[in-house]
């Protein structure tokens, strides 16, 4: 048996009335999704703890079968992992982004207007050649997310991630300390804040694109810090070999701990223009060496980000022409059945543009078992399936046939 998993990042929502009080689950237009819906099995998930924030690097791990209670250690860790930075036992890792504030100094949006990855390049190389008083250093990323390391750094910190916040002033929510080490900590990395807008607010790459009325990227942003995780290997937690599928570099460090091998794809860049097709033949070439393929797609988080609620559903659809439809239509050609699985790893509503707790759909097709005979995938009809209600890693033992 060859297992799949499709992760719609941030797909789940809340009914909204600009849909007629529909999710956009609900509301897009799915024949392929559909198709699958009476021969699977549904039901909800809890993805997140309710003491841990609900970010897409917990809930991911969860997803994929692991205890994040034990084995979490902040999102730049991973991120460090994808990007090949080997980590020292006492370097602090942290997500870095490029952020836009607006004339009243508050948080306009977490991406600088989703920043080009050559535009930040050359930002991130700039700060590094300028910011002072720190032996840290900054890894340049993927469009607006980017990686800071700090060695001795202390992760006795609060820190609060930029897309939870749009519309607050940025000076109310800077890096707090939690004890003595981390006050110091928190002192250097609000100093490197201030020092960033300094050095970012006249630099020829944000002129320009104020020039072209798009928000220029005038701070750095810190959060979700932490050292060196250990974690088990999906082989060794579930004996299968796996590959994994996306345009973020969270995704990819989640799965350089948990020995998947990576698979970029080009043109995938972690919006709605990203290449679902070029995905999908990614995931069928896979699965024909791999048991198991994690194939993420960040769309619908980004524009559930934006509180784009039109841009959210055809995310959606473009999920379910442009890469499910594809996979079905290819499975046939694998060396073996496929088991599919559909769901998010936390909903993104348009109308907090952050995450939340709330359990997601999940959607499992195996060959060999009857379905729930339930003719559409959405928020309100999981709730209704024989899987019920399960939590963390459940999710990936019921998936993979209580293997571990």
């Amino acid at each position: 048996m060859k297992y799949l998993v499709i992760l719609a990042d941030g797909a789940a929502d809340f009914p909204i009335e600009q849909l007629g009080g529909k999710t956009p689950l609900q509301a897009a237009c799915t024949p392929a999704i559909d198709s699958l819906c009476p021969k699977s099995r549904m039901g909800l998930l809890e993805t997140v703890p309710p003491e841990m924030a609900p970010g897409s690097e917990v809930a991911n791990m969860a997803v994929l079968g692991y205890d994040v209670r034990r084995v979490y250690q902040g999102r730049g860790v991973l991120e460090a992992a994808s990007m090949g930075v080997t980590l020292k036992d006492d370097d602090l890792a942290m997500r870095c982004n490029l952020i836009c504030l607006d004339e009243e100094q508050r948080i306009k949006n977490h991406s600088a207007g989703h920043i080009s990855t050559e535009e930040a390049r050359v930002l991130i190389d700039e700060l590094n050649e300028h910011i002072s008083g720190s032996k840290g250093r900054f890894y340049p990323g993927v469009s607006y997310r980017h990686l800071f390391v700090l060695p001795g750094g202390s992760k006795d910190i609060i820190c609060t991630p930029p897309h939870d916040v749009p519309g607050t002033d940025y000076r109310s929510v800077m890096v707090k300390g939690e004890s003595p080490e981390g006050e110091n900590t928190a002192r250097l990395l609000n100093k490197i804040i201030e020092q960033s807008r300094q050095v970012l607010k006249r630099h020829p790459v944000n002129l320009k694109r104020m020039s072209s009325r798009k928000d220029p990227a005038n701070a750095v942003w810190f959060w979700s810090q932490g050292h060196r995780p250990e974690m088990q290997t999906f082989q060794e937690l579930y004996g299968k070999s796996g590959s994994v599928i996306s345009a973020v570099d969270l995704i990819f460090g989640i799965g350089a701990y948990a020995g998947l091998d990576p698979v970029h794809v080009e043109g995938a860049t972690g919006l709605y223009d990203t290449n679902y097709e070029g995905k999908a033949a990614a995931a069928l070439k896979a699965l024909q060496e791999k048991d198991f393929v994690f194939l993420h797609v960040e769309a619908s988080d980004e524009a559930g980000h934006e509180g784009d609620v039109q841009l959210k559903t055809r995310t959606i659809e473009y999920l379910d022409q442009r890469l499910v439809r594809p996979i079905l239509e290819g499975m046939g050609g694998l060396p073996d059945r496929l088991s599919i699985a559909l769901l998010p790893d936390h909903p993104t509503p348009c109308s907090l543009r952050t995450h939340v707790h709330d359990p997601v759909p999940v959607m499992i097709y195996h060959p060999d078992m009857a379905g729930d005979g339930i003719e559409s995938y959405d928020e309100a009809s999981a709730a209704r399936g024989s899987l019920g209600r399960m939590a963390g890693n459940e999710f990936m033992k019921l998936f993979l046939g209580g293997t571990a």
